[in-house]
């Protein structure tokens, strides 16, 4: 039985391990670089053999790194090689090569002619680990590069995001991830975070926290709804930190998705000290705090060149004249840079009020800024005499931050979030 072989067979993809065994690299330009920048990582012994080579070849070679032949190639390089790459600017050279690559049965990378190639270069890149190589055959036969390159960025950021589920052979070990998940667009949390998230076996989650990246855990994952709704509904911190600990020594990796920061306003160390005086293995990714990131995003510097240089957040929980207020309401009066208030709508009478009877001037642009970095994101902008007012006219309510200061004049319109 005869057997037609397709017209363009598709490679068999497999890992080369070079380590050790020789490798020839002709060519001493750009592309050549590349190519022994990976070959190195793979542990190869290369020898480049070119009659010049680019300054970083050249170092390779001053440091030992890579044995450099200054000369042409001559026939017979190739002996005794597992692997040769012709990168030289020169397609009768690069030909001469392959040809010698072909006849010795060595595998060669043509960087002129992919077609013509009996090894293709992937598109590599790696995280966590994993290694990923990306062909993409086509375009005459001699790949698509580019796409490939686009694919393997994808993935690669896929991983590294946690938006591509591709969990570990081993599980994560247990213990708790104190993640910030920013000031709720999902596009605001890290990069860690988000990686940790998608590998969670249970998430305890912030009524703050991006909501919709819950959405996006797996079914098996645990999720807890640990909401503390201002004047409502709220689970207690004894019994967040109980099941934080409680979840950890059973065995589960548990992310604490909170909004913000987990150490701006947030109860963020309460946790980690429950859970490391319970033994647990506590890891901290900080997140983007509101306090800043919410007025960038409507369109207000906390500072600016010759009008702001400190900017002061300050918890607005307690009104200023409660015993249990740690603020020294007196001194921020007198500061000439930006107050952010958070957790302030309600009391913003009180402290407009105390603010200004300790001189701060009653005409001080205010904004209040409600559902930073959502779809309903808002701005009103008044003064700090009429904040009181105003605010409640335009019904503002949590989650709203409140900006203070001469920097609120600056506003322009901006996008609403990274994403826009």
């Amino acid at each position: 039985m005869t057997v037609t072989p397709p017209a363009t067979p598709d490679p068999y993809l497999a890992g080369l391990r070079l380590f050790g065994r020789r490798v020839v690299v002709v060519g001493g330009g750009p592309v050549a670089a590349r190519r022994v920048a990976g070959l190195l990582d793979a542990g190869a012994h290369v020898e480049l053999i070119a009659p010049h080579a680019t300054p970083a070849l050249d170092a390779l070679a001053a440091a030992g790194r890579v044995t450099w032949r200054e000369r042409p190639y001559q026939t017979g390089d190739l002996a005794d090689a597992w692997y040769a790459v012709a990168a030289t600017n020169d397609q009768a050279v690069n030909a001469a090569v392959a040809a010698e690559a072909e006849a010795a049965r060595v595998f060669c990378s043509r960087a002129d002619d992919a077609a013509s190639s009996t090894a293709w270069t992937p598109a590599v890149g790696q995280h966590a680990g994993v290694q990923v190589a990306v062909l993409s055959p086509g375009v005459m036969h001699g790949g698509d590069p580019r796409r490939s390159q686009r694919v393997r960025d994808a993935v690669v950021e896929g991983l590294r995001e946690g938006t591509l589920n591709a969990p570990r052979f081993r599980e994560r070990p247990a213990g708790v991830a104190l993640v910030g998940g920013g000031p709720g667009d999902p596009d605001l949390i890290t990069v860690r975070g988000r990686r940790l998230l998608a590998e969670a076996d249970v998430v305890v989650a912030d009524r703050l926290a991006p909501q919709a990246l819950l959405d996006q855990l797996a079914p098996d994952v645990e999720l807890v709804d640990a909401a503390k709704i201002p004047y409502g509904r709220a689970m207690a911190q004894q019994e967040i930190n109980r099941i934080l600990i409680e979840r950890a020594k059973a065995g589960k990796f548990v992310v604490r998705l909170k909004g913000g920061d987990p150490y701006v306003f947030g109860r963020g160390y309460e946790e980690l000290i429950a859970c490391t005086e319970a033994g647990i293995a506590v890891t901290v990714v900080p997140g983007i705090t509101s306090s800043v990131a919410v007025p960038a995003l409507a369109g207000i510097p906390v500072t600016h060149r010759g009008v702001a240089h400190e900017f002061t957040v300050v918890s607005g929980h307690v009104a200023p004249d409660h015993p249990d207020s740690l603020v020294d309401w007196a001194a921020l009066a007198q500061a000439r840079g930006t107050l952010v208030l958070l957790m302030a709508v309600e009391r913003i009478g009180a402290i407009a009020q105390t603010l200004i009877g300790h001189g701060k001037d009653p005409a001080t642009p205010l904004a209040a800024i409600q559902d930073g970095a959502l779809p309903g994101q808002r701005a009103v902008h008044t003064t700090l005499g009429n904040a009181a007012a105003d605010l409640a006219a335009a019904g503002v309510r949590p989650p709203a931050i409140v900006v203070l200061g001469p920097v609120v004049a600056l506003a322009r319109d901006t996008a609403r979030t990274a994403g826009s």
